[in-house]
Parts: structure tokens; C-alpha cells; sequence
């Protein structure tokens, strides 16, 4: 396999069959070293994230694929921290897509004149471009259209995927007596036929819950979903 690309939380590997392979890192996001997912860099490295990080998503993505939605998960190995994922073309640099329950992180900071912390959210749907050096700017449909990045069917579609498959992990979540308060999404585009589809991972470093009023640490997450 060949290298491809070293993340701040995942390294990349192209394989001989033109698929990819994703080695997940024990580094998760935050600041002053604290986790928070709405941060774009690495703040601390959690013991045994990698393979908890590996977990969740293979729980999640195969949830996901059981309900009919396309991603570009083809299978796991928990023990060496890996995930193989199928081509995709990203959107721009990359589309992350985070989906809000619940009024806090970055959310809070900008808007907090008119919302209190933790106040419900719809399933708000808000669109970043992943660009470290200008903090990965919100982008509307507008802007994206105009930008040539997405078509607008494409905006609605995957804006409904994101409030389809955060509903799933909502519910997943409160399974375990957990609210899942906003999760951060990744989508690209199909190569092999140009549809928009979920890419990256579902892991407890790209999702804020709660339980019984406190944050839930991300391999706490991992252990009350799993064990």
C-alpha cells in the first residue's frame, strides 16, 4: 500500500485494489488541552482512541448501511485500528457537515445573544469547509452553488442525509441513557457514479453527548455504547 496523506487524526493508505485503507491515531481535536470535535487541531492523544475510534464508526457506518444510506464504509479491523473505505472525490478541499440537537461549542459562541447554552436545535444543518488556516469557514447553499463545489439538489440531499443519519446515532445513543447534543459529518462524492455520500467516521471524537447533565468522555462514549 502507499501512503497517502497524514491527518491530524488518521493516516491514509491507498491500497493495490484502489481502495483505501484508514489507520485511525489515538490524537483527538480541542484546545488548551481539552477535547472539544468543533476544533480543527489536535489537542491530546487518548490512549486506546484509535481503536475505540474504530469501534464506534464500524457500529455506526454498519447501522447506517442497514438503513439503506450510502457511505463509503467496506469493513474494519478493530485490533490494528483500521478501516477500508471505497474512492471518493472530495468536495473542494473537504465538507464537513455538522449537525446541531442542542445550542453549544461554536454554536453557543457566535449566537449566544440570542440562544442559551444547551437550548434545543431543530437537527440545524451547518456547512464548513475544511481549511485549517481560515478555521474551516461555514459556507451556505448559496455560496457553495455559486462556487461550484455542490449543485443545489445536491445541498438538499445532503443536508437530509445528515438530519437521517444523525437521528440514527441520536437514537443509538439514548439507547444507552446518552443525548447526543451535535455531531460533525464528512461527505465527498461517489466515484464511480458522482452521488453524494457519508465518508470519514462516526467516532467519539467527532460528537458531543451527554449524560446526566455532564459531557461524556469520548472512551467513556466508546464503553457505555459497546462493552
Amino acid at each position: 500500500m502507499r501512503h497517502v496523506y497524514e491527518g491530524k487524526t488518521k493516516t491514509v493508505y491507498e491500497l493495490d485494489d484502489g481502495n483505501y485503507l484508514l489507520k485511525f491515531k489515538d490524537d483527538v481535536t480541542g484546545a488548551d488541552g481539552k477535547f472539544d470535535p468543533g476544533c480543527n487541531a489536535v489537542a491530546l492523544s487518548i490512549d486506546g482512541m484509535g481503536k475505540g475510534g474504530v469501534r464506534l464508526t464500524k457500529f455506526f457506518f454498519e447501522k447506517i448501511r442497514d438503513a439503506g444510506i450510502l457511505t463509503h464504509y467496506v469493513d474494519a479491523d478493530v485490533e490494528k485500528a483500521t478501516m477500508t473505505v471505497l474512492p471518493v472525490t472530495f468536495v473542494g478541499k473537504g465538507l464537513e457537515v455538522i449537525c446541531r440537537f442542542r445550542a453549544v461549542g461554536s454554536f453557543r459562541r457566535r449566537y449566544g445573544d440570542y440562544c442559551t447554552e444547551g437550548q434545543p436545535l431543530d437537527a440545524f444543518v451547518e456547512t464548513t469547509l475544511k481549511d485549517d488556516a481560515r478555521e474551516d469557514p461555514p459556507i451556505t447553499k448559496d455560496a457553495l452553488e455559486m462556487l461550484g463545489l455542490l449543485t443545489g439538489e445536491e445541498y438538499e440531499e445532503l443536508k437530509s442525509l445528515t438530519q437521517r443519519i444523525g437521528k440514527i446515532v441520536k437514537d443509538e445513543l439514548a439507547k444507552k441513557g446518552m443525548e447526543l447534543y451535535d455531531i460533525k459529518f464528512e461527505f465527498g462524492k461517489s466515484k464511480k457514479d458522482g452521488r453524494v455520500l457519508l465518508i470519514d467516521e462516526i467516532s467519539a471524537g467527532n460528537l458531543r453527548a451527554y449524560k446526566d447533565g455532564k459531557q461524556v468522555d469520548p472512551l467513556d462514549l466508546v464503553k457505555l455504547m459497546l462493552d
